[in-house]
């Protein structure tokens, strides 16, 4: 009886790490991924009040978690029943990634607002700036979700190669996919309180000493990271896209000559596949103005 009971404890010991071990491995595997996954959401989760900040990362943090909640058991269920669904999620991600990497890049140099001297009603500006922090944390979360798609599949293709038991798989991916959110998150919420760090240890120190120079440099290097972040975190989404395309779509893996830089080829993959989809989106949204207005 006891050494049945101790045999089950060597099981359970043998099983935890062999969870260590394969999530570390995961964990190696996706580390691209959520530097670009840091990247974009340090950059959509800035721009706003400082009162604002934490409520809005809260709010995406939440729908970080809930998009896991709904990818996992889907995924787990498609690669046991329909394993090339996992492959056409992944390319249908990385054209939106391409698309809305694309947008921004198209939104700075074109379509920038320009300054005037219009008089802006308080409750019109109030009520804009609570439409951008609603759309802003919707964009968060929808770009969060292919993100997360992506980490998910790549820590299952790490157990998947390893030939785990299904219990593993479903632990590691699931562990791994938590550990992702809380790091993400939890980094960036310390980038976008810099600069109240900042003002803490130059009160703290009465403007005085070393403390003093520290907290100055905190508050006024925020400015400089959110703008490299958001030069970054548009880079990375067309950089994911790309590597997604070129390591799922067979067709162009072939095509693409492999003396060229990797980076080259997905950079430019996301591009192009981004103005396909932006320039596709503009037709359809002009088409759909056009219906609305003959129903009118």
């Amino acid at each position: 009886m006891a050494s049945g009971f101790f045999a089950i404890l060597d099981d359970i010991a043998a099983l935890m790490d062999d969870i260590a071990v394969t999530s570390k491995l995961a964990t190696q595997k996706t580390a691209g991924i959520l530097g670009d996954d840091l990247a974009v959401n340090a950059e959509k989760a800035t721009g706003f009040l400082s009162s604002r900040e934490l409520p809005v990362l809260w709010a995406i943090t939440k729908g970080s978690f809930i998009n896991k909640l709904i990818i996992l058991p889907i995924i787990f269920l498609l690669n046991w029943l329909f394993p090339i669904a996992i492959k056409i999620a992944l390319i249908l991600g990385g054209i939106y990634l391409a698309y809305e990497g694309v947008e921004k890049i198209i939104e700075f140099f074109f379509h920038r607002d320009k300054k005037g001297h219009e008089v802006i009603e308080e409750s019109s500006l109030k009520e804009e700036d609570e439409h951008s922090e609603k759309a802003k944390i919707s964009s968060a979360i929808k770009t969060d979700f292919i993100l997360s798609l992506e980490i998910v599949i790549i820590a299952l293709g790490t157990v998947i190669e390893k030939e785990h038991p299904l219990v593993t798989q479903i632990i590691v991916v699931s562990l791994v996919a938590i550990l992702a959110t809380i790091g993400v998150y939890g980094i960036v919420a310390l980038i976008v309180r810099m600069d109240d760090a900042g003002f803490f240890l130059m009160k703290k120190s009465k403007n005085k000493g070393f403390l003093s120079k520290l907290g100055e440099i905190l508050v006024k290097a925020l400015p400089i990271v959110i703008k490299i972040l958001g030069v970054v975190g548009t880079i990375a989404l067309i950089l994911v896209s790309g590597g997604i395309f070129l390591h799922n779509i067979d067709y162009i893996h072939h095509i693409i000559p492999h003396t060229i830089p990797s980076t080259i080829i997905e950079f430019g993959l996301g591009i192009v596949f981004g103005l396909v989809a932006v320039l596709l989106m503009t037709i359809f949204k002009k088409i759909s103005s056009k219906l609305k207005s003959t129903k009118a």
